[in-house]
Order: C-alpha cells, then sequence, then structure tokens
C-alpha cells in the first residue's frame, strides 16, 4: 500500500507521542550507538523494512557494536565468528540461528544500567522531631537534607529519609559508627569530605559529631560570645566598596528589607567611619545569626583575613560578639533559645569550613549527583568508566563549572570567545585540563576540523559571519554553487549550511575550513564519552529523562518543595550492566523514532518500529522479558528496554493507522498482546485492534477481538466500555442471538440538560465559544455555571474536570501515598510513589487505606482534609494544586458530597489510579442546606457538535451507580424559527 502525503499525517496527533517525549526526556546531543542500530538487520518476517530492491527484509539480530560494552562479556561464535555476549541464553540462540540458517549474523539484544541499591540496611535516614525551636532551623536543615544519602559502598539496603522541606535527619552508619542528626543538640554529618591535593573540598560534606563535640568541650559551652567565628563575605558584586585589604575592620548589620532573604546580614566596611556594603555573610549561617541579633540585640564586629585576587571572589573574615548579655535576659525559654541558636552558629561556621562558599551551589549539586551514582551504583561501570567519572571530582574549580556549565547548555560546539562566567577565574586553563582529562574536545586548527564536525561549528556563526568570512576569499576558489547558496538560501541558517555543505561534493575543502575557523577562532564541546556518561549519570540519579540538574536549582530557590518520605530500597532495577546497556539502546531507538516524526522521515521511523517490534517478539527477548517481569518487583518493569520498545510500537500503531496500513498495524498489535500479558494498557491495544480489524471488513474477527478482550481483566474502565458498545453494535443477529448481560447498564439513560446559548463560532474543529449572561465571551464550561448560579438551581461550582478530585485524594491519602513501602522511594525528588499506577498501590497499603476509607465515610473527611492541608501545604504531590482551589472551595466541597461517595471515589482512585485519574466530568457543583449539610452535582458539559467519550461514559454510570447525582449538560444555540 503507497504512502499518503506526507503532510497529511499530524506528527503531533498520534497517540502516544507525548508519553514518548516525555519517557525520552532530554535528548542525547550523541547517540552512541545510531549507526549500529540503524544498519543492523531485523530477525522477524515484517513487511516495515525493505531492502534497496524494494524486498522484505528478514528481522535479524542487530549490532553488538555497542559503546561500553566490555570484552569481557563477549565471545566469538563458532560458525559466523561474530561476537556474542556470554549469557547461556544468548549463546544457544545465537548457535541455534546460525547453523538452521547458515548465515552470519550479529546478536542485537543490548544491555541496561543496575540501579545497586543495597539490601538490608546499614544505613539509614529517620525521621526525628525538632523541639521548640524547629522554626529557627530550616535553612540550616534544609541545606543539610540536600546533601541527600550518606552509606557504604557493603551495604545491602537503604532507608533514607527525603525531605527538601528540612525536617531533621538521623543518619546511622554501621561501619563506623557515625550517627549524626540535625536537631537542638548535635548537627548533621555527611560521611567522608573527598579533599583533592590542594586541600579543597569537592564537593558539599558536614563535620562528624565526634569533631563538633570535641569542639564543644574546648569551648566549655555553647557560648559564641567572645569567640572568633570564621565565615566568608559572598554576593561581592553588590558590593559598595571595590578595594578590599586585609586586617581591614567590619560589622556585620541586619538587612530585613531584603527582598531575596529577608534573614539577610549585610557585611560594612568599619574603616575611616564609612558604612559602605561589602557584601553578605552566607545565608546559612544568617538564617540563626539574625534572630540572635533581633532577639538579644546583639552586634557583631570582625576584620577581613585575606584578599582574594578575583573581585567577586568570597572573602574570609572573622566575626565576633563582645557584648554580655545579663542573665535575667536570658531566663527561662529565652535561654534555650539563645543556647539552641548558638549552637547552631557554630554548626553553620563548622559546615562552611568543611564546604566553603567557593564551591558553588550547581557544583556542589553535581558532585553529589556523582557521587551518590558512583557510590550505589558503582558495579555497572565498566574500570575505565569509574575513573574517568572519579577524575572529575579532582580537577579544579574552574575546570569542574565550566563543565558543568558546558553540558548544561544547548552546544554541542561553543565558541571560546563567547565563554565568560563571573565564577571562573582563568577559561583557558579550564579548558586545557578538561581537554587533557578526555572531557571536552577543542578545534584550532584546519587539520583537527573534521567533516562530521563542521556543520556543528557552522551552527554557531550567523550568515554574516559566513558572508564576511568567505569575502576575505577571492570567489574563484569558491565553489560555483555558493553564490547561489547565497542568493537562495539566505533567509534560512539551516538551508543555508545544508545548500553551502552539499556544494562540496567532493567534501570541505581547506579553503572552507580555513575561512570558517578564521570567522569562529577556537571551538570546543563536550567530549562523546564525557556527554554519555553524564547523560547515564542523570538517568540512573532521578530515575526519569525529565529531571536534571535544574531539579536542585527549583529547591535551593523554593520554587519546589517535595514532601518527606523514605526511601526504602531492597530491590535493583537493573539486574546487571547488560540491562542498563539494553534500556540505554533502546533509548536510542525510542529518541531516533521521536526525531524521525519530526523530520517527516517515514523509513526511519518505520525501521524504528520493525527495531521495536523484532526486540520484543523474538524468542531471546521473550524469555528475558518473561525472567525479568519474576524478578523485579512491581512499579520496576517501566525501567526494562521492552517497555520503551512497546512505547516505540504503540506510537508505530498509530502511525500506520494514519497511512491507512491496518494490515501492519494489527500485525504489531498482536505481538504486544501477546507479549505483554499483565499490562493495563491491553485494554486501548485490544480497542485498536478490534477496529482496525472492521476497517479492513474483517468484522467477525472484529467482534470476536472485542468479547475476548471483556474477558481479560487487564481491559478497564474507557477501554471496556468501548469494547461493550462494540460488541452489542457488531454482535447483532445473526451474528449473534443471545444479548449480553451488561447490555442493559450499557443503555441506561444518564440526565440530561439542554441550555441556549448565543454562540460567537460554529465552526466544525474549533471549540464553540458563546456570550454569557453577562454579555462577555466565555466557553461552554462558564455558560453552564452562569446557568446552575441563576435558573439552574442556585449552585456554587467550578470548572476543573479531574484536577479537584485528584487534589482531594492527594489531600485526604496523602500518608498513604508517601507511606513506608519497598522501593516506591528511589530518589529525593519524587511527588509521588513509582507504584502509585499500578495495582501494586492499593495491593501493598489495602490495610492503612480502608481504616482511612471508613473514617472518610463517617464523616471525618473535613477533618483530614483541614490537617493535611495545614501540614503539607505547598508541598509538591501528584495531582495536588495549591493554586487552583482554596481551602474554602475544598472544604465545602468534601461536606456538600457526603462521606459514603467521597469515600467511594478515594477507592476508586487508590485501586486504579492510571485508570480513572481522567475523564472525570467538567464540572462541581455543591449548594448548602444548612451550616453543616449540603448536596454536590457532577455535570459533563457538550457543546453544539460534541459528544461523550467512552472514559466519560463510565465515570458518569460509576457515579450514578456511587449515589452521586450526575447528568450531562447540552449547549446548543436557539432553535431558528
Amino acid at each position: 500500500m503507497k504512502f499518503r502525503s506526507k503532510s497529511n499525517v499530524n506528527r503531533t496527533m498520534l497517540t502516544g507521542r507525548e508519553s514518548l517525549i516525555r519517557l525520552i526526556g532530554k535528548r542525547r546531543r550523541f547517540l552512541p550507538n545510531r549507526q549500529s542500530i540503524m544498519s543492523a538487520h531485523i530477525q522477524r518476517d515484517s513487511s516495515l523494512v525493505k531492502d534497496e530492491n524494494g524486498a522484505e527484509e528478514s528481522l535479524e539480530e542487530r549490532s553488538e557494536n555497542l559503546a561500553g560494552t566490555s570484552g569481557s562479556d563477549m565471545v566469538t561464535c563458532p560458525v559466523c565468528g561474530n561476537k556474542v555476549r556470554g549469557e547461556e541464553y544468548m549463546i544457544n540462540s545465537h548457535l541455534d540461528a546460525c547453523l538452521a540458517r547458515g548465515t552470519k549474523r550479529k546478536l542485537s539484544q543490548q544491555t541496561l544500567l543496575q540501579f545497586n541499591f543495597c539490601s538490608k540496611s546499614k544505613v539509614q535516614f529517620h525521621s526525628t522531631n525538632l523541639d521548640d525551636t524547629k522554626s529557627n532551623l530550616t535553612s540550616l536543615e534544609k541545606d543539610i537534607t540536600d546533601l541527600g544519602g550518606v552509606g557504604t559502598e557493603d551495604t545491602d539496603s537503604i532507608t533514607c529519609q527525603s525531605s527538601s522541606s528540612s525536617d531533621d535527619i538521623l543518619l546511622a552508619n554501621a561501619d563506623d559508627s557515625a550517627e549524626i542528626s540535625v536537631n537542638d543538640e548535635k548537627i548533621g554529618v555527611r560521611g567522608g569530605s573527598p579533599v583533592n591535593n590542594g586541600g579543597r573540598v569537592n564537593s558539599p560534606s558536614l563535620l562528624t559529631e565526634t569533631e563538633v563535640s570535641e569542639d564543644d568541650s574546648a569551648n566549655s559551652d555553647d557560648d559564641i560570645l567572645g569567640k572568633l567565628l570564621a565565615t566568608f563575605i559572598v554576593g561581592r558584586r553588590f558590593s559598595e566598596e571595590g578595594e578590599l585589604h586585609t586586617g581591614a575592620s567590619i560589622s556585620l548589620c541586619r538587612d530585613p528589607e531584603n527582598i531575596k532573604d529577608p534573614n539577610a546580614v549585610k557585611v560594612l566596611s568599619a574603616e575611616s567611619g564609612c558604612s559602605k556594603v561589602l557584601g553578605y555573610i552566607p545565608r546559612e549561617l544568617a538564617e540563626h545569626l539574625s534572630k540572635l541579633m533581633d532577639t538579644f540585640g546583639l552586634s557583631f564586629e570582625g576584620r577581613i583575613m585575606s584578599v582574594p585576587e578575583h573581585a567577586h571572589a568570597v572573602v574570609p573574615i572573622q566575626i565576633w560578639c563582645q557584648e554580655k548579655i545579663s542573665s535575667i535576659e536570658l531566663e527561662g525559654e529565652n535561654f534555650q533559645v539563645f543556647k539552641s541558636l548558638c549552637r547552631h552558629i557554630l554548626s553553620a561556621v563548622k559546615l562552611s569550613e568543611a564546604s566553603p562558599p567557593v564551591t558553588m551551589k550547581y557544583q556542589q549539586n553535581f558532585c553529589l549527583l556523582l557521587q551518590e551514582v558512583l557510590r550505589t551504583t558503582l558495579h555497572v561501570f565498566t574500570h575505565d568508566e569509574k575513573i574517568f567519572l572519579e577524575n572529575f571530582l579532582l580537577l579544579s574549580d574552574d575546570s569542574q563549572r565550566l563543565f558543568i556549565r558546558l553540558y548544561t547548555r544547548k552546544g554541542p560546539w561553543f565558541r571560546m570567545s563567547n565563554i565568560a562566567y563571573v565564577e571562573i577565574l582563568d577559561s583557558q586553563h579550564a579548558v586545557k585540563k578538561l581537554s587533557e582529562a578526555g572531557y571536552v574536545c577543542s578545534i584550532e586548527t584546519t587539520s583537527e576540523l573534521h567533516k562530521d564536525d563542521l556543520e556543528g561549528v557552522l551552527n554557531i556563526l550567523t550568515v554574516d559571519d559566513w558572508l564576511k568570512a568567505f569575502s576575505l576569499h577571492r570567489a574563484e576558489k569558491l565553489p560555483s554553487g555558493f553564490w547561489l547558496v547565497r542568493v537562495k538560501c539566505s533567509h534560512s541558517k539551516q538551508e543555508y549550511i545544508s545548500s553551502l555543505l552539499s556544494a562540496y561534493v567532493d567534501g570541505p575543502s581547506s579553503l572552507l575550513k580555513k575561512a570558517v575557523l578564521e570567522k569562529a577562532g577556537s571551538c570546543i564541546r563536550i567530549s562523546s564519552a564525557a556527554d554519555s556518561l553524564i547523560w547515564r549519570v542523570e538517568r540512573l540519579f532521578f530515575c526519569n529523562g525529565e529531571q536534571d540538574l535544574s531539579a536542585f536549582l527549583l529547591v535551593d530557590l523554593g520554587i519546589v518543595k517535595y514532601p518527606t518520605y523514605n526511601c526504602v530500597v531492597t530491590d535493583q532495577i537493573f539486574s546487571s550492566r547488560n540491562d542498563l546497556l539494553s534500556y540505554e539502546e533502546a533509548l536510542e531507538v525510542a529518541q531516533i523514532m521521536d526525531e524521525s516524526l519530526e523530520e517527516n522521515d517515514s523509513s526511519m521511523v518505520l525501521r524504528c518500529i520493525a527495531i521495536s517490534d523484532s526486540s520484543i517478539s523474538n524468542s531471546a527477548a521473550r524469555t528475558i522479558q518473561l525472567s525479568t517481569s519474576k524478578q523485579l518487583p512491581a512499579p520496576f518493569p517501566c525501567f526494562s528496554a521492552f517497555w520503551i520498545y512497546s512505547k516505540v510500537v504503540l506510537l508505530g500503531v498509530s502511525f500506520l493507522e494514519c497511512q491507512r496500513r491496518y494490515d501492519d498495524a494489527i500485525n504489531l498489535l498482536e505481538h504486544l498482546l501477546l507479549n505483554f500479558a499483565n499490562d493495563r494498557r491491553r485494554g486501548y491495544w485490544t480497542l485498536r485492534l478490534s477496529i482496525n480489524l472492521e476497517h479492513l471488513g474483517r468484522v467477525n474477527e472484529s467482534l470476536c477481538v472485542a468479547e475476548t478482550g471483556l474477558l481479560d481483566p487487564w481491559v478497564r474502565a474507557g477501554s471496556r466500555i468501548s469494547l461493550q458498545r462494540r460488541v452489542l453494535r457488531l454482535g447483532r443477529p445473526p451474528r449473534r442471538w443471545k444479548v449480553p448481560s451488561y447490555s442493559e447498564s450499557l443503555k441506561r439513560k444518564i440526565p440530561e440538560v439542554h441550555v441556549q446559548g448565543r454562540p460567537l463560532n460554529c465552526k466544525t474543529g474549533t471549540k464553540s465559544r458563546f456570550y454569557g449572561e453577562d454579555g462577555e465571551q466565555c466557553g461552554v464550561e462558564q455558560l453552564a455555571l452562569q446557568y446552575y448560579a441563576g435558573e439552574g438551581g442556585g449552585w456554587q461550582g467550578v470548572h476543573s474536570e479531574s484536577g479537584i478530585w485528584l487534589t482531594v485524594f492527594g489531600l485526604l491519602m496523602w500518608d498513604v501515598i508517601f507511606a513506608d513501602m519497598p522501593n516506591v522511594f528511589l530518589t529525593r525528588f519524587q511527588n509521588s510513589p513509582l507504584d502509585l499506577d499500578t495495582d501494586h498501590f492499593y495491593e501493598s497499603r489495602k490495610s492503612i487505606i480502608e481504616p482511612l476509607l471508613v473514617k472518610i465515610e463517617e464523616g471525618m473527611g473535613e477533618e483530614m482534609l483541614i490537617t493535611s492541608w495545614e501540614s503539607h501545604l505547598g508541598t509538591a504531590c501528584r495531582g495536588v494544586d495549591w493554586n487552583r482551589h482554596s481551602l474554602t472551595e475544598l472544604r465545602a466541597i468534601v461536606t456538600c458530597i457526603g462521606g459514603r461517595c467521597l469515600a467511594s471515589i478515594c477507592r476508586h482512585l487508590a485501586q486504579d489510579y492510571r485508570s480513572w485519574s481522567s475523564g472525570m466530568p467538567d464540572l462541581l457543583l455543591w449548594r448548602f442546606h444548612g451550616d453543616y449539610s449540603g448536596e454536590a452535582k457532577l455535570v459533563e458539559v457538550k457543546g453544539p457538535r460534541d459528544r461523550l467519550s467512552e472514559q466519560q461514559r463510565a465515570w458518569l454510570l460509576f457515579l450514578m451507580d456511587s449515589g452521586f447525582n450526575a447528568e450531562v449538560c447540552r449547549v446548543n444555540p436557539p432553535v431558528s424559527k
């Protein structure tokens, strides 16, 4: 069957595209396996991929040339001579194929990295409670919390407390018996503080409890009066005094009007009576010192210990307080507050000594991320990869900062002339060290500028740069096509580059290279090895592709506050290095698929589909999948290569349906249903299979597929309703004489209300707009709200669809969602457990969910809602929108819905969050009949050309069965006479 025109396929509307994009996350600059993946043979028969002569290729296994695959994992096939992985099932599968077919082939199954979180705890992070001065400790505790987990390589399990809201952390290490807590008695410690030869701390670290105790005993008490405190001046860019002198006197002054930090403490110059601002003291120290100054009226002075070379670098200082506080002022609670603040000031000073502000925050975060992955997943890296990553921690501050800056930029190429960062003192030296360590590649001469790099370097130049560069050379030396390029393509930079390179049919000349480098100057980029390994480190740390280093920044700025939970990790996500590499290869296929759709490259799209289908359909893959599904805990199958391939295939089904290649789409759907027996996506797959069979006129098969699908326990919600309706439609006599038992339920009449409105537009394919009762333009939902508020019965209401229900569910079930369960919280950057979308969520927590639902049913929902709101306001939780609904609205809703109905919805979401978290009615209405009683109504609003989706119908039928007052409101224009 011929392809439809590319322009007729709307790539953005393909089912599964958005999900695949989220799965891929940040696109990789370099795909190390692109060539081996795209040149591989495919093992299973398929009409999706054809050879150069148009004949169908068999799906042979893909190439084994994966970057990072250790030679010790490979063996040589005695038949074809190719390298094969050393696993028994891979060798047997390969030999069987070679002996049977008599042809050379390469094994395609690739590998994936493993989360080596240990099993049975030697390292634990437990939450502890702060005393009455907890409100004074937020900032310091937050920074300590940000330092994350601690442990040793030989631990067997990890339980870690995660909280960006800065609750206490207790850390116990069985190996060295170091115990650290953040409370009024002692300050927490991150075990071990790697320091390079220069004595610089390369990563954030806290002092040990022993060190704090020894210091305290040396000072006999926690009183800071009269003691020298070593700290730094930061924020020098805000300074009013450019020149500093060693030994110069300074004083501290509160800055409560500071917009960014109301606890800010300014450092003023005390020389010659002037009071110019020199900067600020570190935030961690200012958090507690400001309270001491405000509460007890203390003042501090000090001196500059040394002057750094760079004008904006941090400045070491010493401060002290000579004042005394009378015993009267320190009586009772004041004494406890004073001692607590003093202890935390001393702790902040110790923290600052161990991790001075010279280490930028993003640098600290990156080093923390790198160290944590090396500590917990070291076994999945080869020896060379381990050394390569560890060498980063030994680089200078400038080199580390420059690499992180470049890695987080788009790139891949950068002009050295454009690299200038305030915190990097010597960029040239930093580049030299990074280049020696293999972290960056540089180009300074034409011999170093290869053909593959030329396009990237051209991209960092403007069109004017090219014209100026080439105008320096005689026109006759340039290819004849160049000046045509200038005329035809000056409007598009990318077209200009493509046409310019195509003009050099024999490859770029030295003249072109010279012209480009003369204008661009020295250029650098992240090396492919560094880019691939750091990408892997990020993926292992965050366990997804959507988060990166910016997650740290959002926490540091207070934009995102993650909830408090314990990370209890007893199983590994990836059982071997091979699993990781397979996972990474699958992600590469997914990225190539996404890029090909973006570029309208149908042939490459089909190849990605065929590769993915082959990977989940051949016998070796099924063997791995079955063994993996038995070993991995419930939340972990989504970290397998086969899960990713299934996403690619599902997107391929949608692509083929748009091309009207229904036979190929049917084949893919059958393979998915065959290979994924316990998957909640089976409902959608079965529905599409039935629909595509009907497209081909195979009605009896379509009916049988629908009937069989209804026997599948994984077919749920809207998909189940759709299949039931198909059976009723296709199964009319004479195909089927017996009426299904569910027919009466489906035929139930959903109450409808009709509202007339003046339409603003009546075009098909556009959202309906009307004039509201106030004369303003509005959508059908707003018009319906106006109707129900007036003649519709005096209802109050909101248009929120699923949002308000997910918010109520999140608040009422907060303690359940973040309960201590193994293997559902792997990082401290999660807003929900990994198993929330699975049946495992309800099954594993049933003993705590049901008692909670009983309380809700008994009318305690409002009290639980208020407690949860006040305790967790602003904390990130999946589904909870703190800004859209007020507590007053939520209380009214909970009260008017009633305990029984509210409990039924919460149970429904807990049992199957994924299937039921969408499709809820548009409007939630309520009205009171007295002080403590009321009623609620749920309304699905439809415009003139809209109809109910099956998911919406499933929700309305469930709500009616649960005792809700639910109806459909249809908004139509006036009937013309």
